[in-house]
């Protein structure tokens, strides 16, 4: 990028190397695990957040409750679409990072003439610097990366907490990756799951309900609380470095401390993430081979999953309809929260600091 002063050089950009953020690529992806297996015996907390191809389709049907819908929106979106990137930040209980690298940016295959996706979406991450050639050439085979994963000693254990901004969609598209198959049908399942593979989690989107001064999106808070992102948003290790740095800093704002650390519930938590989603649109602005498995050779997603116009408006284009097992554009049905949901989750968010200490 030219300077804004005349004659001056080039501005320098740093690398994500130069950040401490370690890019992952399949040839060097058990390596950076050795690495990883090591600095976990001491950095117990795991910020995380992961890049993926927006959401390019609707659940239709009767749901019982906002919650449930948002889920089976997350389910089929998560079932047809690959995973981009993942960023994992480790930290120790007073917020320092690990020397050199502090972050792990894993950059999974994906290849844009076969793989279906969200153009805008696509868009926002070339804009943020990811190189999709390079992602169809050296990107990471997810088996290979689940089973490195499963032995790294970050999963399935009681002394890791997991640290994530807005993260329903994050943690469904870990599931995937580890179990290799679709999500549950059912949300009860799914939190199941979840329990049983990251016991502690944290999610900076729900805990800002009891910080009254702080409000909007990952970079939002980051400014509210004088943060300084390292590295280039809307790349999976920045995003998640940052994420690490925001829960220290409103930890520290809260006055309060982590000896007796007690996460909520993880159905009471993806609810409310759930319900207040972000405004991802769906589109079919791009979207390739759609009637084939987009989960590595798992089953198809279920027909209860429809393709929706990018307007939302539900408008039926005959160039949009799929064979087999297709899905049709039409309006999804969606009911309002139920009182007793708003009320229970009222009640939990305001007293979750409460629990530090």
């Amino acid at each position: 990028m030219p300077s804004a002063i005349s004659g001056a050089p080039h501005a320098h950009i740093p690398s994500n190397e130069e950040c401490g953020i370690r890019d992952v690529w399949k040839q060097n992806l058990e390596e950076e695990f050795r690495t990883i297996r090591k600095v976990v015996q001491k950095y117990h907390y795991v910020a995380m957040d992961t890049e993926f191809p927006g959401v390019v389709a609707r659940p239709v049907g009767e749901f019982r409750s906002t919650a449930d819908y948002h889920y089976q929106l997350l389910r089929c979106n998560v079932d047809l679409l690959r995973i981009i990137q993942l960023g994992l930040t480790f930290m120790d209980d007073d917020g320092k990072t690990p020397p050199g690298y502090s972050t792990w940016q894993f950059n999974f295959k994906f290849n844009l003439s076969e793989d279906m996706y969200a153009q805008d979406s696509i868009d926002l991450l070339q804009n943020s610097g990811i190189q999709f050639k390079k992602h169809e050439e050296d990107g990471i085979d997810p088996i290979d990366f689940a089973e490195l994963l499963m032995s790294s000693g970050i999963v399935l254990v009681e002394n890791i907490k997991w640290l994530c901004f807005h993260s329903g969609y994050d943690f469904g598209y870990l599931l995937k990756l580890l179990t290799d198959q679709n999500l549950p049908p059912d949300e009860s399942e799914f939190f199941d799951l979840l329990h049983i593979y990251f016991p502690n989690i944290f999610d900076i989107k729900y805990l800002m309900k009891s910080c009254k001064n702080l409000k909007g999106g990952l970079q939002e808070v980051a400014d509210q609380l004088e943060l300084r992102r390292v590295g280039p948003q809307h790349q999976a290790g920045s995003d998640a470095l940052l994420t690490g740095m925001a829960f220290f800093k409103m930890r520290e704002v809260q006055h309060t401390n982590d000896l007796h650390i007690k996460p909520v519930a993880h159905d009471v938590l993806f609810r409310y993430l759930l319900v207040h989603t972000m405004n991802l649109k769906p589109t079919v602005s791009c979207i390739h081979k759609l009637s084939r498995p987009a989960n590595n050779g798992g089953p198809a997603p279920d027909e209860s999953a429809i393709i929706s116009s990018g307007n939302g408006t539900g408008n039926t284009n005959s160039s949009e309809q799929l064979t087999s097992s297709a899905y049709m554009v039409t309006p999804p049905n969606t009911p309002g929260l139920a009182k007793s949901d708003a009320a229970s989750l009222s009640n939990r968010h305001a007293s979750i600091w409460n629990s530090f200490g």
